[in-house]
């Protein structure tokens, strides 16, 4: 066994079905008594019905979490936070969701309760993405990171069947990555494999009935261990690329996630024998980023760039911006090879 270093992150996580009754003892077991609920504007409905089960421990709700985290709506979140004296923060939805709650948390150190909807897996993990000026940024930090994560399976039975794709997609590429960063450890690879395993087998069955309840538990158990694999490790080529590539040209984060996966992964598969062959073991196949790409069309995620709002003209600007901040990653960065991924993906070819 080769050293290692593993840092445990102080998160609770309540998982099960009909957890979300808890939320009100969660809330209370904080010692928030002014909380804000937070949501985006497709989920103005439910945001009252969790506003209501809080009662007097709920000051309002804000609903208006937008995708990338953009700091002007932060900055109006930050003043219904002043006005009305908030102590906590409650998140229901998804990775925008989500971001929000952790970009308010950032600027106040408020608690954060995150009750999520998908698959995202950012609730948990103490990293940040804001969006302005056309860039996003990305950040560590613990004040971000939320105290207590609820998980509702009956929360996920009604996510439409491609969003629950590209969410789950979205979550295997935090394992992925995992399994070859710089700072993974054995500890690190057993959540990623086994977060793998989950999602790819829940995922195919999701996309045939939504309502199978022992794949939606397993997917969602999947997405915790990923997201947790994402809290702990540092991230390579995959994330920078959708980073660049969402904070760019606005493109849905998800299904961004989920188109680049398999083309990722091909790049940096040369680099790294050993996480490919664990890969190919838990996905039962001899070309992991080939099932990647395969496992995208069985659960009806969409295959190319072109289709969710890329230009053909942002191919080459989002190779430079690749190459403009230097980052790890297990394979060189050559320019001229990270643009044919990136125009491989934008046509929605299989990985090279």
């Amino acid at each position: 066994m080769e050293p290692f270093v593993y840092e445990a992150l102080p998160a609770r996580v309540v998982f099960g079905h009909g957890t979300v009754g808890q939320l009100p003892d969660e809330v209370a077991r904080l010692g928030c008594a002014r909380t804000l609920l937070v949501a985006t504007p497709q989920q103005a409905q439910e945001a009252e019905h969790f506003a209501a089960m809080l009662g007097g421990r709920c000051v309002g709700t804000f609903v208006q979490a937008t995708m990338h985290t953009p700091v002007e709506v932060t900055a109006r979140a930050m003043q219904v936070v002043a006005e009305r004296k908030v102590d906590g923060v409650v998140a229901v939805g998804g990775g925008s969701t989500t971001g929000l709650s952790k970009a308010i948390a950032l600027r106040s150190d408020l608690p954060q309760i995150i009750v999520p909807t998908t698959y995202a897996g950012s609730e948990m993990t103490p990293i940040l993405g804001e969006t302005a000026d056309g860039q996003k940024k990305t950040q560590r930090s613990l004040k971000v990171l939320p105290e207590v994560v609820i998980y509702d399976v009956d929360l996920t039975l009604t996510l439409p069947k491609g969003l629950s794709g590209t969410s789950g997609l979205n979550a295997i590429a935090h394992a992925v990555e995992g399994l070859y960063a710089r700072d993974t450890n054995p500890i690190i690879s057993l959540m990623a494999e086994e977060g793998i395993g989950a999602l790819s087998r829940a995922l195919p069955t999701i996309a045939v009935d939504p309502l199978d309840q022992t794949a939606r538990s397993d997917a969602l158990y999947g997405a915790f261990l990923c997201g947790a694999v994402l809290g702990a490790a540092g991230m390579a080529l995959h994330h920078k690329l959708c980073h660049i590539l969402g904070g760019s040209f606005d493109l849905p984060h998800a299904e961004t996630h989920a188109i680049i996966l398999p083309h990722a992964l091909a790049y940096n598969a040369p680099a790294i024998p050993r996480p490919i062959a664990r890969m190919e073991r838990v996905l039962g196949t001899a070309n992991a980023p080939l099932r990647l790409y395969e496992l995208g069309r069985e659960v009806e995620a969409p295959r190319a760039l072109k289709d969710i709002g890329m230009p053909a003209a942002g191919i080459g600007v989002a190779a430079d911006l690749a190459m403009a901040n230097p980052y790890w990653n297990p394979a060189p960065l050559q320019r001229k090879e990270i643009e044919r991924l990136i125009e491989r993906a934008w046509e929605g070819l299989p990985p090279g």
